[in-house]
């Protein structure tokens, strides 16, 4: 008789519908986009407020919220032809607990930083 106990169900199993939609939206930009989209915003603006990203990432980045149903795309006729992005009400509903996220890691950076520290100090000893 085997008495060995039942092995547990993985608490993420690989065919969980949550995955690849974290892999999706839960990345560093696509945050900050859904941050700054707390009005309509044309994509340069959006790009002057998220220093660093270069005009292909944030692209990527947008195309993959409005293709997740987060944010919605609009071509606006000025002349030259502009294009805004502003949230869906799902993006809207997703912006919440992003902001949640966003104060916690600026309430808790030092704390963070000084773990990191930390961690290198003791590694480095090894």
């Amino acid at each position: 008789m085997d008495t060995t106990p039942p092995a547990e169900a993985p608490r993420f199993s690989a065919d969980c519908p949550s995955r690849p939609i974290l892999d999706q939206v839960a990345d560093k930009w696509s945050m900050m986009a859904m941050q700054v989209l707390e009005e309509p915003t044309r994509f340069n603006e959006i790009k002057r407020q998220l220093d660093g990203v270069t005009q292909r990432v944030l692209t990527q980045t947008l195309r993959r919220l409005e293709r997740n149903g987060l944010i919605q795309r609009r071509v606006l006729e000025t002349s030259p032809i502009g294009v805004e992005y502003s949230l869906t009400p799902l993006g809207e509903s997703f912006r919440g607990p992003f902001i949640c996220l966003h104060r916690w890691t600026i309430e808790h950076s030092g704390e963070v930083i000084a773990a990191q520290h930390e961690y290198d100090e003791r590694s480095s000893a090894r």
